[in-house]
């Protein structure tokens, strides 16, 4: 059983304000000491980055802002992960994904933030744009907080309000709602953020003015929400009947032996990674070891594997095609066989090319950016085995970028999507997987114990030389 107080920040749709209130409440109740655990519904990698840096200021204990995304990973494992996360904690803050009812197209309620409002039995929290209506938010409140009995819309945050006059017309509206307001943002409240073509830039570009910017956040959510209503909710959310998800693979490597080395990519070009996949690999038996393809320019020391996320290459392809020598090393340790795992970022480094300039050149492709976005739920299937996952392996994963890759697939593709559409996608090249599809381990773990058996030297059916 769990027993963490929790809430659910959501909102009628993308734009109204969830990322600035609940990045805020969670900078604000970890600067009152409290253990903050942060999360996120959806596959969204830049906003888990804010909520990390949100609750730094608790007890001291770093903590990842982690996904709970029910298309990828299943709605059974919704609980598994939040207990995960949240074990240990005084309270869990989860910041839903576009409007409240809004999913995986065309699977109904399936990965919406309602559905794990259910699957987590936690109160919402709704947050409204009310900059352009007064008497009509009691309608839009109600509607909302009547479409789905099931789902416990427990108060509402108004943002963007004008004037004093402006907030106690919004107010009067809700009186008879029987949905209480827990709190008035006023317009010129916003903190800004810069954004660009996959929205906001991740911290690991701009650490110190977003540290700025959400301390900022986190004054200002004090200020204008009443954080005891807000605790007294979450902690009214009723005991959840799960257990803990656990990075449970079984080791590759046995007692005495040495971990090989997993190198997995960071900095600011490569930002996008869910903490599962590094908790999966060390459980499986490997040492994980980050590096910086920006400044560093050899692997880490005796690295047997590499894996490389998704990010925003296109942003630093200068920069990269400039360090040679660690092109170079990741070549040359792709051609000598070892495991080489890449994301949609990752792929584009391993090309030949990217927007002229050179890469590592391991895949026969070169990428560009282009003007058009490729977004959505991807369901694939493995078309032969790799070094993460054997011939028929069926995965569910997601695609975010605006790149094109020509060819878009090797001789051996990597995987072959099943829908939406039918296409072949992706290269598979010896020790190689690289694709434009983001996977969530915890889903799969054995993925992250194939790949480390690949790294010592074992067939890469997920048995090693350690057993």
């Amino acid at each position: 059983m769990v027993n963490v107080p929790r809430l659910v920040i959501a909102a009628p749709s993308s734009g109204s304000g969830k990322t600035t209130v609940a990045t805020g409440l969670m900078a604000a109740f970890s600067e009152r000491g409290l253990a903050v655990s942060p999360h996120k519904v959806g596959p969204d990698y830049i906003d888990p980055g804010y909520h990390t840096l949100a609750v730094s200021a608790g007890d001291g204990r770093t903590r990842p802002g982690r996904n709970l995304d029910a298309y990828m990973c299943g709605p059974g494992l919704i609980g598994p992960l939040f207990a995960y996360g949240a074990a240990g904690c005084d309270l869990a803050i989860v910041e839903g994904v576009m409007g409240l009812y809004d999913g995986a197209s065309d699977q109904g309620e399936l990965a919406s933030t309602a559905q794990v409002s259910k699957l987590l039995r936690a109160p919402v929290v709704l947050v409204v744009d009310a900059s352009s209506q007064s008497r009509s938010v009691a309608a839009l409140v109600h509607g909302f907080a009547s479409w789905d009995p099931e789902v416990r819309i427990g108060g509402v945050i108004l943002n963007k309000v004008a004037t004093d006059r402006h907030e106690r017309l919004l107010r009067d509206a809700l009186d008879g709602s029987g949905v209480p307001v827990m709190g008035v943002l006023r317009r010129t409240d916003q903190v800004a953020a810069p954004s660009r073509h996959l929205g906001l830039v991740p911290v690991a570009e701009r650490r110190t003015d977003a540290l700025d910017a959400t301390r900022e956040l986190a004054g200002r959510v004090r200020a204008g929400c009443d954080l005891e209503a807000l605790l007294a909710l979450a902690r009214g959310a009723p005991e959840l009947a799960t257990e803990a998800w656990e990075p449970g693979v079984a080791p590759v490597v046995g007692p005495g032996r040495e971990r090989p080395v997993i190198a997995v990519a960071g900095g600011p070009a490569f930002t996008f990674s869910y903490a599962e996949h590094t908790e999966l690999l060390t459980a499986a038996g490997a040492e994980v070891v980050p590096f910086d393809p920006l400044r560093d320019e050899a692997l880490p020391a005796a690295t047997r594997g590499v894996v490389i996320g998704g990010g925003f290459p296109e942003v630093y392809a200068p920069e990269l095609s400039a360090n040679e020598p660690l092109r170079k090393a990741v070549a040359e340790l792709a051609y000598a066989g070892a495991p080489v795992a890449a994301e949609c970022a990752g792929l584009l480094y391993l090309a030949r090319s990217l927007d002229g300039k050179p890469m590592c050149g391991v895949l026969p492709a070169d990428a560009r950016m282009s003007g058009r976005l490729t977004l959505g739920y991807r369901e694939a299937v493995a078309i032969g085995d790799s070094a993460l996952a054997a011939a028929g392996t069926r995965v569910r994963g997601h695609e975010f970028h605006r790149t094109v890759l020509e060819p878009g697939a090797g001789a051996e593709p990597a995987w072959g999507v099943v829908h939406p559409g039918r296409r072949v996608e992706g290269f598979v090249s010896g020790g190689v997987h690289a694709s434009y599809l983001h996977t969530h381990w915890a889903a799969a773990p054995e993925m992250a114990r194939r790949f480390v058996a690949r790294a010592v030297g074992g067939d890469g059916d997920g048995d090693g030389d350690g057993r």
